[in-house]
């Protein structure tokens, strides 16, 4: 039996967390310049949604087939595919001069992603020496934190300047080609010494369900990102022009509002990681459902002060949900790393993609502010957790156990 020693490759983690951090960084320019695109494009919020659309559908729908591809063969330089497409899609962006050219740059984009995510994960995943749990919360770390920055970045770099200014996040981009090279050198090794994610069949039984069991679980876990993501498409995308209307801010004071809110983001993932792995993923599901739920219904009738207030509160709360429900995941279906990331990462980013298009079509109906009333109530589904079966790894040999056979 070889095991990979987690001291030895812990690091690996740090390494593909920065790089998550680049990626998601280039993302998250994508909301971040909305309003000043819908000032020079003459967008309407509904053209707004569709580039949303355009970007996170693309991410999403590769997902799952790069996964389930990877599984069967694995491709050591995929992620560095990846980063030559988002840079491609960052060049477009910049230079484009119609609505056209601003959706495919964001396609290309969002196809980057899409290789990027779930070979990451993967990564992560095997480096982990079992800590899955603080291996993910370390990974998600990365992106929250870059998808944090942009906004901040944005209203330094850019908004003072010129659209074209979004070159420059060009440069963190071939920082994460370098790095990218140093783990894909750490995953060639581990494949050519035919270190596999395979488990011997103790572990594989560790966890045992019918087949009709775990679709129904995994169903329930889609169904409860299902019901935060559309959520928090509208706080992503739409939270700029929500503080723009309601408190009548300037662009640049939006952003700084925006920062505050993905930052907290960021700080939840850090403790959902580590918690579900001391705790048990489940209880941590529960409390992302339940503990944001009473502030994200009083959201929409909060001053500006409280909106902050609420906003971090909501923000750290449901952030600890997605290293949980991965991690849930991954232990359910250990075999099929690829596949598990794909698909939720998949998901999370197609119901993005259609939750912003139709809250975009119904900000131009109604208003940003009755979208906000109306989506408050969306996280109620995620009451569905309760259906959940207990998995605790402290108990679970198939978590204790895994190790990288040859």
């Amino acid at each position: 039996m070889q095991v990979i020693d987690s001291k030895n490759s812990f690091h690996i983690i740090y390494l593909i967390s920065f790089s998550h951090l680049i990626n998601d960084l280039i993302q998250g320019i994508i909301p971040s310049i909305f309003p000043l695109l819908k000032e020079s494009f003459q967008l309407s919020f509904g053209q707004i949604g569709f580039i949303t659309f355009a970007f996170q559908f693309s991410a999403s729908i590769l997902q799952p087939l790069v996964g389930y591809y990877t599984d069967k063969n694995p491709k050591v330089y995929a992620q560095i595919y990846g980063l030559v497409l988002t840079i491609s899609g960052v060049i477009l962006l910049s230079y484009a001069f119609s609505f056209a050219y601003l959706v495919v740059s964001c396609i290309l984009i969002g196809i980057g992603s899409a290789i990027f995510h779930p070979e990451s994960s993967r990564i992560a995943n095997l480096a982990s020496g079992g800590k899955i749990g603080v291996a993910q919360s370390i990974f998600q770390i990365g992106g929250n934190l870059g998808t944090a920055l942009a906004p901040i970045l944005v209203t330094i770099l850019v908004l003072p300047n010129s659209k074209q200014y979004v070159n420059i996040f060009i440069l963190p981009l071939i920082i994460g080609l370098f790095l990218l090279k140093k783990i894909t050198a750490w995953y060639k090794k581990h494949l050519e010494t035919k270190i596999s994610y395979r488990f011997n069949e103790h572990s594989m039984t560790s966890i045992s369900f019918s087949k009709r069991k775990l679709k129904i679980i995994i169903g329930i876990l889609l169904l409860i990102i299902f019901s935060k993501f559309i959520y928090a498409a509208s706080l992503s995308n739409y939270y700029s022009f929500y503080l723009i209307e309601k408190f009548n801010l300037t662009i640049e004071q939006s952003q700084t509002h925006l920062f505050i809110y993905l930052f907290s983001y960021m700080l939840g993932t850090i403790l959902g990681g580590p918690l579900g792995d001391k705790f048990g993923r489940l209880y941590v599901i529960w409390f992302s459902v339940f503990g944001a739920t009473p502030f994200i219904l009083c959201l929409p009738y909060a001053n500006l002060f409280y909106t902050d207030v609420l906003m971090v509160i909501i923000g750290l709360i449901m952030a600890s949900a997605f290293p949980a429900i991965m991690s849930y995941a991954q232990e359910l279906l250990p075999q099929k790393l690829g596949v598990i990331s794909g698909l939720f990462y998949g998901f999370a980013f197609g119901v993005a993609a259609i939750g912003s298009a139709l809250i975009g079509l119904l900000a131009d109906f109604k208003s940003i502010g009755y979208v906000y009333q109306l989506c408050s109530f969306l996280p109620l589904i995620g009451v569905v957790c309760f259906l959940l079966p207990n998995i605790n790894p402290k108990n679970n040999t198939a978590v204790k156990d895994r190790c990288l056979l040859t």
